[in-house]
């Protein structure tokens, strides 16, 4: 064993002597230093050096490349405005549509104490032409008395002429006129009572009537919307 021990040694010392000089004449570090050529790493087809293109020699070739792919891009950007366009046209109302949207109602044919009912973008709208008892007594509604306490001056631009939206605040239902228990509308599916202002006294209603935007174009006749 002693025998086999020196062997070893003396075997280390003349490996790592040789490494030393190795070392020392450059030859290893030149070898891991120098830069392999294209064919040291395996490339079977060169399909990279036969397909890139050589900016110096090949300049159209480059200009066409560019000229291509703008020109793709500049087909997504007009096809992606003319989709834009389309759409924001589609969301614009059309002429019957906007004659719809507003309508005039003359006023002078209705008598006093009477009610009307005409029609705006398909929905009732109630037009009363209130007496002076009728304005005194809702003028005089104490607001603890109201659920959906509203003055009367709120809801009216002449006391004389009250306009409202004719469907029930419960649920949609079109009351009648001149009826209920005070004398304004009832509203006959589930027992709702409206005064001669629209308010709600009375039943499951929650809300009073209503007020369209409307106003008045002459002393008489009224532009609802």
């Amino acid at each position: 064993k002693a025998l086999q021990f020196k062997m070893f040694r003396n075997i280390s010392r003349i490996a790592s002597t040789r490494t030393i000089t190795q070392l020392q004449s450059g030859s290893i570090l030149r070898n891991f230093a120098s830069t392999p050529e294209l064919h040291e790493l395996g490339s079977v087809d060169h399909g990279f050096t036969n397909d890139r293109i050589d900016k110096v020699a090949e300049p159209e070739r480059r200009a066409f490349t560019y000229l291509l792919l703008s020109g793709v891009r500049f087909a997504y950007a007009s096809t992606a405005r003319i989709a834009v366009v389309k759409f924001v046209s589609s969301m614009s109302a059309s002429a019957d549509v906007l004659a719809l949207a507003s309508a005039e109602f003359d006023l002078g044919e209705i008598p006093v104490g009477n009610t009307i009912t005409v029609k705006w973008r398909g929905k009732p709208i109630f037009v009363r032409h209130r007496t002076a008892s009728e304005i005194s007594t809702e003028e005089a509604v104490p607001m603890g008395h109201l659920r959906d306490q509203e003055a009367d001056d709120e809801r009216y631009h002449k006391p004389e002429w009250l306009v409202v939206l004719g469907i029930c605040t419960h649920l949609g239902c079109v009351p009648l006129g001149n009826a209920g228990d005070f004398n304004g509308w009832f509203c006959p599916c589930h027992g709702s009572h409206y005064d001669t202002s629209g308010r709600i006294r009375k039943g499951p209603a929650p809300l009073n009537l209503e007020i369209p935007p409307y106003k008045f174009i002459e002393d008489k006749k009224i532009l609802i919307g």
